[in-house]
């Protein structure tokens, strides 16, 4: 069977290219405005070509050029989350959720058997529902057939717990296949446990014996109050509520917080959060100081987050260390894109096997209710 080609749009490092290719896709063009994250992309991915730039600006002409006039299979995209995210605001009609009309423009120019739209969990909420019945109805309108789940990358072999919303449609099949879940579940007799942050972070070294994007400097704790703050705190644990302090900090090293006067009585992040390296992580954020090392007394390096992201040791990132972060945060861990394009590519082997019984099947027409009511599958056991 021939390699599928994809597209992959608002591709930032190129995560979920990454781990579609290591299921045997490949990419001809990723798509994305970050010039950080076109130069890691185009870093790891040699033979796909690349536009960096506002995607309404790519027009079809360039858009031929830059695919060689190929055939593509896959187009997959992950359009900037802020109108959908469940934190701040979640407004619906943010002006940058149109960024799906442009996913729906690259979809038609190319007409893909498949596409992929990644996106935050908050897609699934109610108050954006208006927006999920859009986003089916385009596509039903183009052939598709269209599932959506919520996935938790440790139920893919990633060591976190990040959890996406994943809408896969297909032109040539009727029915909608998802990764079976690989990780924190029993299969058999035996149960698969998810990996640990300790399991990954015990070998950076790239096959070149280099650790790239590992700074261990710029990774310690400037201030000696902080040092002494993260000592006192175990794996697993940190500040978010009054207890947490009295039971870590001697009153020297209280934050000075009045907690009867903060909302909730608590804080909206936990501070001094240490990873707990017998579990998996929680989902990895866009800059450092969300986490510190389960056993060193500093925050991750850019290496250890994208380790825990599932990122091979040989995958290096540009830019500088702040642009690095922004890029493993926002990034689809590629395992998890690893299992999807697994999941694409039987799909495309059932539909090769049996053309015609896919064909003469009629296609539903699914409500949005029973969609979000199906959507939920992951485990959570770690």
């Amino acid at each position: 069977m021939a390699k599928l080609h994809f597209i992959d749009i608002f591709c930032g490092a190129g995560g979920l290219s990454c781990g579609l290719e290591q299921a045997g896709l490949r990419c001809l063009l990723g798509i994305d405005h970050d010039t950080h994250a076109i130069s890691t992309f185009e870093k790891n991915h040699l033979h796909a070509k690349s536009f960096s730039g506002k995607i309404e600006d790519l027009t079809s002409k360039q858009l031929n050029s830059l695919i060689n006039n190929k055939n593509i299979d896959l187009v997959v995209g992950g359009p900037p989350c802020q109108g959908f995210s469940t934190v701040g605001k979640g407004d619906p009609n943010d002006n940058r959720n149109k960024l799906f009309m442009e996913f729906l423009r690259i979809v038609k120019l190319t007409n893909p058997s498949y596409v992929v739209i990644e996106n935050v969990t908050g897609l699934l909420a109610k108050k954006n529902e208006k927006t999920l019945k859009k986003i089916f109805k385009y596509f039903q309108d183009l052939g598709y057939t269209l599932e959506v789940q919520v996935m938790s990358a440790h139920n893919y072999g990633v060591a976190e717990k990040r959890r996406r919303t994943i809408i896969i449609g297909s032109k040539v099949n009727t029915t909608v296949v998802f990764p079976k879940l690989s990780h924190d579940i029993t299969i058999g007799k035996k149960f698969v446990a998810s990996l640990t942050v300790n399991q990954v972070l015990k070998d950076l070294q790239a096959p070149d014996k280099i650790i790239y994007n590992h700074d261990i400097e710029s990774a310690q704790l400037k201030h000696k109050i902080d040092i002494k703050r993260i000592k006192k705190i175990p794996q697993g644990c940190g500040i978010r509520y009054e207890k947490d302090e009295n039971n870590y900090f001697t009153p020297s090293l209280k934050l000075g917080i009045n907690w009867q006067e903060i909302p909730e009585q608590r804080l909206r992040q936990t501070k001094y959060f240490r990873l707990h390296g017998d579990t998996p992580s929680p989902t990895i954020m866009t800059h450092r100081h969300s986490y510190y090392h389960p056993k060193e007394d500093r925050y991750l390096t850019q290496r250890e987050a994208a380790a825990i992201q599932s990122f091979p040791n040989n995958f290096v990132f540009s830019g500088s260390i702040s642009a690095q972060w922004r890029q493993i945060g926002n990034a689809v861990p590629p395992l998890l894109g690893k299992a999807i394009g697994k999941a694409i590519l039987s799909m495309h082997k059932k539909s090769l096997n049996n053309p015609k019984k896919e064909s003469s099947k009629k296609k539903t027409i699914k409500t949005i209710q029973n969609v979000r009511s199906n959507a939920f599958k992951y485990k959570s056991k770690a």
